[in-house]
């Protein structure tokens, strides 16, 4: 969602998307940038009258507004929400990547299945089919608990198709991963997959041409897209069979940890673990995902900016525990080796975050490798005799004439 600004009514925090002018026009570096900073500010003003915010890479300028404005002021320092986790459970790799994949693919295949079915049923005004939502969940989660690497290759690449049935997918496998990653038990696991499938099965019930917009959302526009989360909430509540409680946690995903975000203005510890895990997850999913009207970031971005809004739009240790969780090279991301190739991240590296299991698909040329090289960096291959291989950087979606997908879909 975008919404177009004047530049003398900016605030710190929101996200710079567009400008009235060319970029190239301009001292700035990145097309698109959280606005922290005076200089920025003062640089915008002297080139820019107006600019677009993204409203799923930062708040609405409103909401910070009404923030600053509050008595109450920001969330300030408080309790954690990962300080509500009462008891962990040890999760031990139990299968290969390689091993995994299969199964992984299988899983994730079914799922999409009953999430496109599930999709339609809610469009013609039919109840979900509670057991077989249960069943996908399920067969995903066991994925996860025996090797989270695969299901979250799966999950990064897989991005074609219909843009909302892929986010919940996606949204689903990451929210069951970093759970994972917390020691979460194994029934708490399956309820943040559920949770992520279905908190925004209440898109159906918008108009796709709000949901597609590709310029900026009137007021009136913006109201009815952000309808979604009472509509999720009603589906749930009248859908028999489903947990209790998801109703509720489904109404909590765009809450944010200074109350900036809607539909209740929440904050801190009040969203709640479930709640600001759906928040976190949901914005890195956007970040990371094409959208109608923007491209995707590459992961390593994405997480910077999360680690960015760490005090204000997410609960801090939240936020450093899913970097963590995701890594410093995650899973499914674009990389360039120090030898000039182009690769694949195809399994994480808990011990070494540095040093994670590459697939090399590009020769420094630009050509297709066949077979391709699997490097593990832990291992120290050596690019030549003296110069051990590693990775100089992540690369954005698009940048090489190459679709990571092909090699595992």
């Amino acid at each position: 969602m975008k919404k177009e600004v004047a530049v003398k009514e900016l605030e710190f925090g929101v996200y710079v998307s567009e400008l009235d002018r060319p970029w190239t026009e301009t001292p700035f570096l990145f097309q698109g940038f959280v606005l922290n900073d005076e200089k920025q500010l003062e640089t915008l003003k002297q080139y820019c009258k107006k600019v677009t915010i993204d409203l799923e890479k930062g708040p609405d300028l409103e909401d910070v507004i009404r923030l600053k404005r509050s008595p109450a002021g920001a969330a300030g320092k408080q309790e954690s929400v990962l300080a509500s986790i009462k008891s962990k459970v040890r999760y031990e790799e139990q299968a290969s990547v390689d091993a995994e994949l299969p199964l992984a693919r299988a899983a994730q295949g079914k799922t999409q299945a009953v999430l496109k079915d599930m999709f339609n049923t809610v469009k013609a005004g039919k109840a979900l089919d509670a057991p077989r939502v249960k069943e996908a969940v399920t067969n995903m989660t066991d994925s996860v608990v025996r090797n989270p690497d695969a299901m979250l290759l799966l999950a990064k690449l897989k991005e074609k198709g219909e843009h909302t049935l892929d986010r919940a997918v996606g949204v689903s496998i990451y929210m069951i991963a970093f759970g994972r990653f917390l020691q979460l038990p194994r029934d708490q696991l399956d309820l943040l997959g559920m949770l992520g499938l279905l908190q925004d099965v209440g898109k159906t019930r918008v108009p796709e041409d709000v949901l597609n917009k590709e310029s900026t959302l009137s007021k009136a526009e913006l109201a009815v897209c952000r309808s979604h989360v009472d509509h999720s909430v009603d589906i749930l509540k009248e859908t028999p069979g489903l947990p209790a409680e998801l109703p509720a946690l489904a109404a909590l995903h765009h809450e944010r940890y200074d109350g900036s975000g809607y539909p209740k203005g929440l904050k801190g510890v009040q969203i709640g673990l479930f709640g600001s895990i759906a928040g976190l997850v949901d914005c890195f999913d956007a970040l990371t995902h094409p959208r109608p009207y923007g491209e995707a970031l590459a992961p390593s971005n994405a997480l910077n900016m999360l680690y960015g809004w760490r005090d204000t739009q997410f609960d801090r240790p939240l936020v450093e525990q899913f970097i963590q969780c995701i890594g410093i090279f995650p899973v499914g991301a674009l990389v360039e080796m120090n030898s000039g190739e182009i690769g694949i991240v195809i399994a994480q590296n808990l011990v070494r975050r540095l040093q994670p299991r590459v697939m090399v698909v590009l020769d420094v040329k630009g050509n297709r490798l066949n077979p391709q090289l699997i490097l593990d960096l832990s291992r120290e291959p050596k690019m030549n005799p003296e110069t051990p291989y590693r990775i100089k950087r992540t690369l954005e979606k698009g940048s090489v004439a190459i679709d990571p997908s092909e090699f595992f879909i």
